[in-house]
């Protein structure tokens, strides 16, 4: 075997709040230095070397995965007006073609294609393979039809920078239109008649803070700036109510919000402000034309007393942290605000989809998501489910004129499934399942619900995944997998290719740990600021759990996060080195510190409501400081640890894993670390199917080297 690279040490020293720290690779940083260059490289190149002897197992890896996917197939269509629209894919073809087809008359029951063939009568609105061209890497940052169904607005990214070039195709010839709008983000609006599309732009920091507004057949140069917002803290986004009737412009930071409604029938006018930011509010818009009113999603201080109207400002009550539901009506959108639901502690709600027929809220409480119906008429009440664990939530529901719902189901055995929901007779319908090729049979499989205690006595949940009769006697193989922030929930999934883990005797765990959201908005709480060391406390006692209770032994289990779940697997490390067999940290968020001190980074100050401010406060400073992973490396005994970054990441900026691998090498020479750096892709990995299994295959067949498992069923 080669010997691991060396990264060069050139001391640099910051100080901040009195402490001097040196930092022997931030040369690293510097990303179009052939020297910087020259180390990934020869990192990869190590990385290839060392992991040559398991290219057969990456290569059945990837033939398995491929053969239980049927690579030929249409997605379930939605329908809009007098269109139904879908995706389809097609076997050897990296990326998705977007489709519709008309509805032919008396047609109600969305059309199937059972062997992945394109529906009688399609049209294709655009093919992402013909987008893609010759580029590594694709991908779309929106894709919006126009509501009179003439054009379609798309913008496409081709370096994984998450910089966007939007374009506009006419429906009627098939050929883009002159209008051509470089430098874009994510997403897109139009107006009701199709003549003008509002759009976002980014600053240097990489952070929405304008939206333009663009008429069709004028010069780009001549597009009107709508809206800019000075806090950094703040992004903003337009969007098209599903009535069509109204675009809401909103700017928010990570704890707070504002909202602005423009009609949609005039794009031109100047917004109106629903109601001015406060510091930790956070609300969000639903039109509801039938029954004249906005929709607010919110988590203002409650009311004086109970039925009394929320005035503006708030104040007077405590605050609504699961989030409370309240209305307004459409002809006074800045008037006082009068609860519909209650906030009910441990009641998260998430989200609200107003239709003709009744009002759907999603939530989650005990951990699972749910969702609640509100009918026009009669009490509401809540759709159930089955399964221990599961995920339900909405879909694509793109008519408000409806009389029924579309929503997803999936669990960690039950694979991706979409049902029609008839809201006057309550009646499910399973339109569409993801195939699984091959004999999948999801009674093979079994899941779990439980629960490991924290240090402080919290109960923390774990999804258990595992095929029927895996032992419980500690000599299973296990994958923990965590994430725990930005109130994220890592609400239990399917994956095609976690099967070659399980049908290996693998078990595969999900820890709930604080910091997510799985258990409402004081779960998030407890794991983001001052409270962050929570969220690893937690992961390891779930690790530590899983041993106890025969599901793994330590020398078994695998732990595995990304991005700021891959600050967590760095976290866990440095606290906990002996708990794991080995470490996967994916695109990690590991120089914390760094790069949170410095607000010319992309999004470092927005960050700030998450992480603090160790710039301006010591405090923060401090105990940023004293879980860091890149700060806190030592000279320890650490696990096999394979590290995965990407060069063209704007989110974890690639030197972030390069310069953590450089000094774990240099503080702790006996650790066994990989690091392997995509050269031409952002921070999801590489954007082409079949490139994401073969980089599925690569981090699968280490893992299971790592613990060599047994031979599949």
């Amino acid at each position: 075997m080669p010997a691991p690279p060396v990264a060069q040490r050139i001391p640099v020293e910051r100080t901040h709040h009195g402490d001097t720290v040196v930092d022997e690779y931030a040369w690293l940083a510097a990303k179009d230095d052939p020297a910087t260059v020259a180390y990934l490289t020869a990192e990869n190149e190590y990385t290839a070397a060392r992991t040559a002897d398991q290219e057969a197992l990456r290569q059945t890896i990837f033939d398995e995965i491929k053969r239980r996917t049927q690579e030929t197939d249409v997605a379930l269509p939605a329908r809009k007006g007098d269109y139904w629209y879908y995706h389809r894919t097609e076997e050897g073809k990296q990326y998705g073609i977007q489709c519709r087809r008309r509805v032919a008359p008396g047609e109600t029951a969305p059309p199937l294609s059972t062997d992945g063939s394109p529906l009688p009568g399609e049209e294709i609105l655009l093919d992402g393979n013909v987008e893609a061209g010759d580029s590594a890497f694709f991908d779309l940052g929106a894709f919006d039809v126009s509501p009179d169904g003439t054009r379609v607005a798309f913008s496409v990214d081709l370096t994984g920078d998450e910089r966007f070039t939007l374009k506009i195709r006419d429906l009627t010839t098939g050929e883009n239109l002159p209008d051509e709008i470089p430098n874009v983000h994510y997403g897109c609006a139009w107006s009701r008649d199709g003549g003008t599309v509002f759009y976002t732009r980014t600053d240097d920091a990489w952070r929405a803070y304008q939206v333009w507004r663009h008429t069709l057949g004028t010069p780009v140069e001549d597009d009107v700036l709508v809206f800019e917002e000075a806090d950094e803290r703040f992004s903003v986004g337009i969007g098209l109510t599903r009535s069509e009737e109204y675009l809401v412009l909103a700017a928010h930071s990570m704890v707070t919000s504002e909202c602005y409604l423009i009609p949609a029938a005039d794009p031109t006018a100047t917004p109106v402000l629903v109601r001015p930011r406060e510091q930790g509010v956070e609300y969000h818009l639903e039109h509801d034309p039938a029954r004249g009113r906005f929709l607010i999603l919110h988590n203002r201080d409650a009311p004086a007393s109970p039925g009394s109207e929320l005035a503006s400002p708030a104040g007077g009550g405590q605050r609504q942290e699961d989030f409370a539901l309240a209305e307004v009506p459409v002809d006074d959108p800045t008037g006082p605000w009068r609860t519909v639901i209650a906030h009910t502690p441990g009641q998260r709600l998430l989200d609200v989809d107003a239709f003709a027929a009744a009002v759907v809220v999603s939530l989650r409480r005990d951990g699972l998501t749910a969702l609640r119906v509100l009918p026009a008429e009669g009490a509401a009440y809540d759709i159930d489910f089955p399964e221990p664990v599961y995920t339900v939530g909405m879909s694509s529901n793109l008519e408000y004129e409806t009389n029924s719902i579309r929503f997803a189901y999936t669990s960690l055995v039950t694979p991706h499934g979409l049902y029609d929901y008839d809201l006057a007779t309550r009646e499910m319908v399973l339109r569409w399942r993801r195939p699984v090729l091959g004999g999948y049979d999801p009674e093979d499989y079994e899941q779990h619900r439980e629960w490991a205690t924290a240090p402080d006595g919290t109960r923390v949940p774990i999804s258990i995944a595992a095929r029927k009769g895996t032992p419980r006697d500690g000599s299973a193989p296990l994958l923990l997998y965590g994430y725990g922030s930005y109130e994220a929930s890592m609400d239990p999934w399917f994956s095609v290719v976690r099967l070659s883990l399980l049908d290996r005797g693998f078990v595969f765990a999900v820890a709930h740990v604080r910091g997510g959201g799985e258990l409402g908005r004081r779960w998030y709480e407890d794991g983001k600021l001052l409270k962050k060391k929570n969220t690893f406390t937690d992961f390891i006692a779930c690790a530590q759990h899983l041993v106890a209770t025969g599901w793994t032994s330590t020398d078994r289990l695998v732990a595995q996060g990304g991005s700021a779940g891959g600050l967590l697997m760095g976290a866990v490390a440095n606290l906990a080195p002996h708990a794991f067999a080995g470490i996967v940290a994916q695109v990690p968020f590991v120089d914390v510190l760094t790069t949170i001190l410095d607000p010319s980074l992309p999004l470092t100050v927005a960050e700030w409501e998450e992480w603090g401010d160790p710039l301006h406060n010591a405090e923060y400073y401090e105990y940023i400081k004293s879980y860091a992973p890149y700060e806190n490396l030592r000279n320890e005994q650490y696990p096999p640890m394979l590290v995965l970054g990407s060069l063209n990441d704007t989110r974890v900026l690639f030197h972030e894993p390069a310069k953590y691998v450089a000094r774990l090498r240099h503080v702790a020479p006996g650790t066994d670390v990989l690091l392997k750096t995509e050269m031409g892709t952002g921070h999801s990995g590489p954007s082409g199917r079949y490139d994401a299994w073969k980089e599925d295959a690569f981090v699968l067949a280490w893992i299971l080297s790592l613990v060599q498992a047994r031979a599949p069923y």
